[in-house]
């Protein structure tokens, strides 16, 4: 069935105001148009909405169901529309993308200050969301790229790998391993280790390393995020596997040693819609972006 917005609209301020008259002058028309989109809409349902009598107009029972629906479709309506309004007349110069949270904490500061630099009047939307979620969130235009993992579920998105990134061990500054430049994970098989929970991309990139052998390891703690596992190698509670980029700052008092046989990386990357060039801002932001990566390189 077509949707008469106008019949709709002419349908509630009736039902608002009372009378055909006043719903006219609301609108801004005559009231014969009034009457008219209210015919047509009313032919459309096959319902009548309203009794009509000299005196007043009151709602039928049809009329009384659809109130509230109505009132729900127009009011979508005019958010989606100003949802688009804004994204391309107040928005013009804003740039929105997605992060991981890992990445937009370890990666991201440096850019934005750049990015500033080049552009600064325009405002920033950052979407903080999880592998999957960035996905979704660059699909239905919320973001116009996103800075992720690349990963098998983002076929349907254009992807530019950046750098990658390698799981190390981090341990306790005092703990017997952290006088070695390398652990292997053999080495870590009798220790008390953290490791992220199911369905994370980070747990899906280790498990996927080490298959079966995964099942050795003695995986005291299951933790979402990066900070949470520091603070338990921080207690003397266990070894944690993290991404290099989330060890830039350690505190003195831990140590992040390199992680071998087998050597576990990440692949870090910018996404976005296929049928979408980047807009101006976006290039800006991608350039300072590449920049960053180059420093993190070496």
């Amino acid at each position: 069935m077509k949707i008469d917005m106008r019949g709709l609209e002419a349908f509630l301020w009736v039902a608002e105001l009372g009378t055909f008259g006043r719903a006219a002058a609301h609108l801004n028309i005559s009231q014969t148009a009034v009457s008219h989109r209210l015919k047509k809409l009313e032919e459309s349902l096959g319902l009548q909405l309203f009794s009509r009598s000299t005196r007043q107009v009151t709602l039928t029972p049809a009329g009384a169901d659809l109130l509230p629906t109505g009132r729900a479709l127009i009011s979508d309506f005019e958010a989606q529309l100003e949802q688009i309004r804004k994204r391309h007349v107040d928005t013009a110069e804003e740039l929105t993308l997605a992060c991981v949270p890992t990445l937009a904490i370890h990666v991201l500061p440096p850019v934005f200050a750049k990015f500033s630099s080049k552009r600064p009047t325009a405002r920033v939307r950052l979407f903080d969301k999880s592998i999957t979620e960035i996905g979704d969130t660059i699909a239905s235009g919320l973001a116009e790229f996103g800075i992720t993992l690349l990963a098998a579920n983002h076929w349907k998105l254009a992807t530019e790998p950046l750098l990658k990134d390698e799981f190390v061990c981090v341990c306790p500054a005092k703990h017997p391993l952290a006088n070695k430049a390398v652990v292997t994970w053999s080495d870590l098989e009798p220790l008390p280790l953290v490791r992220f929970t199911p369905h994370t991309a980070n747990r899906i990139v280790i498990d996927n390393a080490l298959g079966s052998r995964a099942d050795r390891f003695n995986w005291f703690y299951e933790v979402q995020h990066t900070m949470t596992a520091q603070m338990l190698v921080d207690s003397g509670l266990a070894l944690a596997i993290l991404p290099s980029l989330a060890t830039q700052n350690l505190p003195p008092s831990l140590k992040a040693l390199r992680l071998t046989h087998p050597r576990v990386t990440r692949t870090i990357g910018i996404v976005r819609r296929r049928d979408e060039a980047p807009s101006d801002l976006a290039r800006v932001f991608h350039a300072a972006l590449k920049e960053q990566v180059e420093r993190i390189r070496k």
